[in-house]
């Protein structure tokens, strides 16, 4: 009878133990994923080979360069060493163990909005899920008075929020799911947000004005997402939108730039419940900050598009359009579906800001490497080819072409934004 209650208390224990490696386990991947969805290897691992979440990366500020941290569980290095409520506080009030300030490059204000139930399964998967690396990072170093990382505390009081993400009973739970993903984990704004003089983003939810009417960081410019049909979303369909963020490709619309990162380490691996509710939720927006227009019937759209075909020497920059640039993005400037993305009516294209435009034909680019999306193509760079004032000449052509009706760019926009980037 003892042996009989002896092996059943050890089969209770035992299912009791695999019950909670069971539950560990569930919780690790729960956190790798919303690790994925806050891309935060995409910030904390150097180029080049870094080991991942080791930290090293050069992030450009207004204010200097700021590296990234490790945040493996290497004790000496890392945050092996952090209890829960370390590991909360450092992503929600941006202190780390030690009361050191982080600067906001590192983007707690909106990770102050993370559930608890999310940051347990962050906290189990950064503690269990990641290969500690026991190397320092290079040390952050700006000059004074950025350096004083004290006066930090004041500008949390004045600008950052710190309440976790509360529901709108009066929305959908698609919607408050999807508003949940980009305000906190997905820190949208950080990127699309314009930013005042103390790099605040000028607003952290739907309530503002500002939110998310698109931003400049690192010399690109990360578009308007609200619902302008000009510079916007506004004719860009959700699902179009979902299909975006899984392969880079969407509505004849192509990832670029620092967003590529996004896509191929945070966005492409996200569930399409969790897609298709950012969607939502960016469809619900209000136009706000609208620039440039598009109507591909006008008279004006007709006329231009004949240009474009013929290179029309009159029209600066038909005939530039028309020998480097017509092959992959047609005379229509339609594009190519899944490879090129169009111009005629693209809202990137439209946007009153050009930084970004400015830059791929200055430098070039690429699409994104996914798991489901086509193969990586890549946009040569002009710099090398065309002058300062070719490069303006063609992109105004673009901007003023098929219908697409956007300001003009300079040749002083371009000589500014080459000695910017030094090229």
């Amino acid at each position: 009878m003892k042996r009989a209650a002896a092996l059943l208390a050890c089969l209770v224990l035992l299912t009791e133990n695999s019950h909670a490696q069971t539950v560990d386990q569930t919780l690790i991947a729960r956190g790798e994923y919303l690790a994925r969805a806050g891309d935060c290897a995409g910030c904390h691992t150097a180029p080049q080979g870094g080991a991942p979440f080791a930290g090293g990366l050069g992030m450009a500020s207004p204010f200097g360069t700021i590296v990234s941290s490790n945040i493996t569980p290497d004790k000496q290095y890392g945050i092996g060493d952090y209890t829960y409520a370390d590991f909360a506080r450092t992503l929600r009030k941006g202190v780390a163990r030690g009361g050191k300030h982080l600067y906001p490059a590192m983007p707690y204000p909106s990770f102050s909005k993370i559930d608890d139930n999310d940051m347990q399964a962050l906290y189990v998967y950064f503690m269990h899920g990641v290969q500690p690396v026991s190397k320092a990072p290079p040390p952050t170093r700006l000059p004074f008075p950025f350096n004083q990382r004290w006066a930090l505390a004041f500008w949390n009081l004045a600008f950052a929020p710190d309440e976790t993400y509360a529901t709108h009973p009066e929305h959908d739970a698609q919607w408050n799911r999807g508003a949940y993903l980009v305000q906190s984990l997905g820190h949208c704004g950080a990127c699309h947000t314009p930013r005042g003089p103390a790099f605040d983003e000028r607003g952290y939810t739907e309530s503002s004005e500002k939110y998310l009417t698109g931003g400049v960081n690192d010399h690109w410019f990360a578009p308007n997402l609200t619902g302008d049909t000009g510079s916007g979303l506004g004719r860009v369909h959700e699902t179009e939108i979902a299909a975006f963020l899984k392969s880079g490709h969407g509505g004849g619309l192509v990832t670029f730039g620092s967003m590529v990162q996004v896509v191929e380490d945070s966005t492409q691996y996200m569930n399409d419940d969790d897609l298709n509710a950012i969607a939502h939720y960016l469809k619900s927006l209000p136009p706000q900050r609208a620039s440039g227009a598009y109507v591909p019937q006008s008279l004006a759209a007709r006329q231009t598009s004949a240009s474009a075909r013929t290179g029309n020497i009159e029209r600066p920059g038909a005939g530039i359009y028309l020998s480097f640039c017509a092959k992959c993005h047609g005379t229509e400037g339609e594009g190519k579906p899944q490879k090129y993305p169009k111009l005629a009516g693209n809202s990137a294209v439209l946007g009153a800001d050009t930084t970004s435009l400015m830059r791929l034909m200055v430098e070039g680019g690429n699409s994104p490497d996914t798991q489901q999306g086509p193969p990586r193509e890549n946009m040569p760079a002009y710099a090398g080819k065309l002058t300062n004032t070719e490069i303006a000449q063609v992109l105004t052509f673009i901007r003023t072409t098929w219908g697409n009706n956007a300001l003009p760019v300079t040749t002083r926009d371009v000589s500014q934004l080459r000695a910017d980037i030094h090229k």
